[in-house]
Parts: structure tokens; sequence; C-alpha cells
């Protein structure tokens, strides 16, 4: 897996016909490796979560150890689509000089000693760059999950990329649900109950070192000058991404998105503590909430990828969110249940905008530009939604304003969402 995209990544986007370039992509040649990579997917998405969504259920508790206030508990809910905006726009150079594959073994460790390391590193200082190592790891991977999937299953973008959106639900889930009873089975302290979580992302790392090492993963030496060499002497020129107005779109569909699902993930308990309900029950509310991802992640790709628009998806979704939204705001604890289910259906947007980058394209370098385009232009859009919800919170007092402004945001992600569902690729916008 050290090089399977060393090829097609030196290939800048231009309007070359797309047929040579699939016929250019490495496949695994052993039904092994071939299942093999399906399980470090897998395996890797269980961990792409829990780093965030463990700390939702206990926030009240990590913030009375560690002395934060309301703004910095935000400034920490921010941190993680910081980190993806950041380290993601290195995802494709790192590609391509290793391998995406020895990237994502690489993230995977990370995430296992950020994770093992920050509860007891003392001070919020400590806790947010230990923090910050393992969404560094994230982001990496975040980025490289749509490459890897086209470049090995590219006849297969939905099926693939459902399995593994389902994956990641349900690690989301298991570390919402799951955290408050590992802490208290483990001796009440937080410390223990977030560093518990390291250990999954250790075991992420094995296939992946597998991979990295398997000869049928690696680029023969010398194959990118090769094939720079064929026809013309040097590679076409480089057009711009930015140009794109279907990359601008999802774009922003993909920060609107991330900016209400990290909201849920580093608010909602809050939400529903403050409303009333108990500890266990709101890290049990959020784990529905991330559940609904577990079959509609599977679902939602599968019928994504035979639409020749995603608009009406999109749609659908955003509906779901402003009626839970509107629903937490009138009756946030009496109809908790429901509304932690509406805002499942609407979190749904996270694996409809990854499809929608593989179909977005035509090849191979296509889907690692736009990945990385999108990816982290979207996250670093949505820095400002976490932080911004603890600060209304702790001048207004109560939860109205933050609600409203999650309500509020969803109305753009619908339209955004829409113009990014249109049938074309950025090759055709760029040719």
């Amino acid at each position: 897996m050290m090089a399977f995209m060393s090829h097609d990544e030196t290939r800048t986007l231009n309007p070359a016909p797309a047929a040579p370039v699939q016929q250019e992509q490495p496949r695994p040649r052993s039904v092994w490796v071939t299942r093999l990579v399906i399980l470090g997917l897998v395996l890797a998405a269980l961990n792409l979560r829990p780093a965030i969504t463990s700390l939702g259920p206990l926030l009240e508790e990590v913030r009375a150890g560690l002395g934060m206030s309301g703004s910095v508990a935000g400034l920490l809910t921010s941190v993680p689509p910081l980190c993806f905006a950041v380290f993601g726009l290195t995802a494709p150079r790192l590609a391509r000089r290793f391998g995406p594959g020895a990237i994502v073994c690489a993230g995977m460790a990370a995430i296992a000693l950020g994770l093992l390391i920050r509860p007891f590193l003392g001070g919020t200082p400590g806790f947010l760059a230990a923090s910050a190592l393992a969404l560094m790891g994230i982001a990496l991977s975040n980025i490289l999950m749509p490459v890897i999937v086209k470049r090995w299953f590219p006849d297969r973008v939905g099926q693939l990329t459902g399995l593994y959106s389902m994956a990641l639900a349900l690690g989301t889930a298991l570390a919402a649900a799951a955290t408050v009873p590992m802490t208290h089975a483990l001796g009440g302290s937080w410390q223990t109950g977030l560093a518990v979580w390291g250990t999954l992302a250790a075991v992420a790392v094995l296939p992946w070192l597998v991979l990295t090492r398997h000869p049928s993963t690696r680029s023969p030496k010398g194959h990118t000058a090769a094939a720079q060499e064929q026809g013309n002497s040097a590679p076409a020129p480089t057009l711009s991404i930015t140009r794109s107005r279907t990359a601008w779109a999802l774009a922003c569909f993909f920060g609107l998105q991330a900016t209400a699902a990290y909201i849920t993930m580093g608010w909602m308990p809050q939400i529903f503590r403050d409303a009333g309900v108990s500890a266990g029950t709101a890290g049990v509310l959020l784990a529905v909430t991330m559940a609904m991802g577990i079959p509609l992640a599977f679902v939602i790709p599968r019928v994504a990828s035979r639409m020749r628009t995603q608009g009406p998806i999109v749609v659908v979704l955003g509906l779901c969110g402003l009626m839970g939204y509107a629903g937490l705001y009138v009756a946030p604890a009496s109809g908790a249940w429901a509304w932690a289910l509406l805002l499942g259906v609407s979190n749904c947007a996270f694996p409809l905008a990854l499809t929608m980058i593989g179909m977005r394209t035509r090849s191979g370098a296509g889907v690692v530009r736009l990945s990385a385009f999108a990816q982290s232009t979207g996250y670093l859009f949505s820095i400002p939604g976490p932080l911004l919800v603890g600060v209304l919170y702790q001048h207004s007092g109560s939860w109205g304003l933050p609600i409203g402004l999650m309500a509020g945001l969803m109305v753009p992600q619908i339209l955004v969402g829409v113009l990014a569902g249109r049938n074309r690729t950025i090759e055709d916008e760029l040719r």
C-alpha cells in the first residue's frame, strides 16, 4: 500500500478522457489483500470520531478537572475542525511521497498515542496538544479514505463509502454511549474513561502495517518518472481547483454539515443535561444521534450513487435538522428521543458529502485534490461554529441563541448542497 497512488497523483487535472486514467490505476492482485484493505478501512473508520464523541458526555467533568471556562470549552470543541483543516492540506503531498496506506497507518498510530496520553498531561495546554496529535491522525485519514476507495474500488464507490461510513457512525455512537459506563466501571476517573479509546486505534494500526509492507501495494521504482516520460517529457499544466463552482459548493456543504456535526457532538449532551437529563442518559441520547448513521450511512451513499443529482437527499436531511433544532428549543427534555433521532438523520449529510466527492470527479488525481480541497476548506469554514456556541451560551445563560444559530445555518447548507449535487464533474468545469 506504500505507493499505490504515486503514479496517478503525479498527474494533474486536465481534460484528458477518463478511460486511460482508469487503466493505469493499480489494483489488488490477491483476494486476501483486497479483504485486508476492506478490514483496514473499517477499523480506521471506527477510530475517526471517538476522540471527539467520548469527550462530550464527560465535558462537564473535564471542565471541572482542568478549570475550563465555557469559552475555553467552546475552543476545545473547535479544535477538531481546525486540525482537520490544517493537517488535511498536507495529505495529498504525504500520500504522493509515502503512499496513502502508510499515511493512514501513521494516522492511526497518532490517534492511539494522542488519546492514551491526553488525560494525563495535566492542564488545558497539554490536553489540547495531545488532542491535536490525535486529530492530526484523524485529519489525514479523513482525506485519504475517499481516495483509497476510488483507487481500489472504482466500480463500487457507493458500496465501499457506505461501508466505511457505517463503521464511522458505529465508532461515533459507541464512544458516545459507552464512555460514561466505562468510566464508572473503571473507577470513576474521567482520565481513564477517555484514555481507553486509544486501544481501539492501536488495533487499527495492525492491518495497515501489513499492507504497507506487502509487495502488491507498492509501485515499481521509477514508476512515476516513467509515467511522466510517456508522450511528453513534461507534465501537463496544473488547473486550479478553485475555479470550479462545484468544488466550492461541495466545500461549503462539507463545512456547514461539519459545523452542525461538531456542535452536536460537543454540546448536545450538555443541552440535555441543562434541561434536567442525567449524564448517562445524555450520553445515550448522543449515541442515538450518532447511531442513526449506522444504517443510513450504508444506505444513503448507495442510493445517492444511483441518482443523477443528489439535491433531493440534501433537502430531506436539512428539513430533519430544522425539525430537530426546533424541538430542542421548545421541549429539550420531554421530546429528547425524537430530537436525537431527527438530528441523527440530519448528520448523515457527512456520508453524502463523501459520496459526492467520489462522484464529482473522473480520475484518481481528481478525487485526491477534490477530497483535500473540500474537506480542508470545509473544516476551515466550520471552526467558528462550536466556539461561537460556547460564547453565546456563556454570555446569554441559556441555549436559545445557540440553537437559533444551529437552525439558521441549516438553510445555507441545503442551498449549497443542492448545488454540489448537480450532475457534473470538476474536470469538465476546469476543461
